[in-house]
Order: structure tokens, then sequence, then C-alpha cells
């Protein structure tokens, strides 16, 4: 698999644009404990936030895996949607810097830049779905072990983002039928 270089530039753009913003909004609330071994494998995205770096990005998903060394491996891929023959994947790794706040991670994908990765809902119960933001509310994830929901949770999800001040009115459904 080949990264271009106007996706790596997108990538570190954003990510600088990610960790330089400050946000007057409220402080995004994460969830208070986090199994990181039951959240690790692979997660479908329903639905994100527009961005750059996943613009014209159809069937994303993103694999965790715990490392030796206390952080996690991350690697998302998608694949075009003009050509969904072309996939896109970039590596990277995430940690919790605060054991006190489990659910707020660092992610990194290219050295220096880090961003946010903040769990704000969980299903705690079985980790089957998650809500995942960063506290400026640019940035806006929802994650299922499965590429399809139930449109009631969907909508579920969809209020605990609008309550939590995050643009829902923009939200992209994320196509999953590449097979």
């Amino acid at each position: 698999m080949r990264i271009t270089k106007s996706f790596n530039v997108s990538i570190i753009l954003i990510l600088f644009i990610f960790t330089s913003c400050s946000s007057p909004m409220k402080k995004l609330t994460t969830v208070p404990d986090i199994d990181i071994n039951k959240y690790s494998g692979k997660w479908y995205e329903i639905a994100r936030l527009p961005n750059s770096f996943e613009k014209g990005l159809v069937c994303v998903t993103a694999e965790y895996q715990p490392r030796e060394d206390g952080k996690i491996s991350v690697t998302n891929t998608g694949r075009k949607e003009d050509d969904i023959a072309r996939v896109k994947s970039v590596h990277g790794k995430a940690w919790v810097p605060d054991i006190n706040e489990p659910g707020r991670l660092k992610v990194q994908f290219f050295w220096p830049f880090v961003g946010g990765y903040y769990i704000f809902h969980l299903d705690r119960e079985n980790y089957q779905y998650a809500l995942v933001g960063d506290p400026s509310r640019k940035y806006l994830w929802m994650l299922a072990r499965r590429p399809k929901m139930e449109e009631s949770l969907y909508q579920e999800l969809i209020e605990i983002a609008r309550k939590n001040e995050f643009a829902t009115d923009k939200l992209l459904r994320v196509r999953q039928d590449c097979r």
C-alpha cells in the first residue's frame, strides 16, 4: 500500500491545526474508564464530521492493538470513493498521558504532531460502539464493531454527540460496502 505525498501533507496540516487551536466550548467529558484490551481490534467508521485527511474515503476502519511499551498501535484504512481498489492506510500510535483520565488519549501519525483522541461515549459493557472526538469539536467519529448500525442506535448516538456540542447536522455517513 502506498500513501501519497499529498495525503501525508494533509495529515500533517490537520494535526497541526488539531494541536494548536483552543476552544471556548465546555470541557469534553470522557469515559471514566476503558479496558484497552477490550477496545482493541477493528472498528468501522459509521459516520464522521468532514475532514480533509479522509476526504473521498469510504469503507474506513481503525484498528487498535496494545504494544509492549504500553502504547497502542493504530492503523487507519480507507478506500478511495472513485476507485475502491485503491487502499489508503496510515499507521500511528496512541497513549493515555494521564492514567486519571483514561478516555483522553493522544494519537500521533507523524512526528512531531499529536492530536487528541477523546472517547466521550462508549458501550462499556460490550465495546460495540463508541463516539470519539476532540475538545475543539471539529472532529467526530462514530465507530462500531460491525459495518452497519441499527438506525435507532445511530440516532441515539447523534443525540449524544449533539448534546456534547458537535455539529451533528454536518455528519457524513460512511459507506461500508466495499467488499
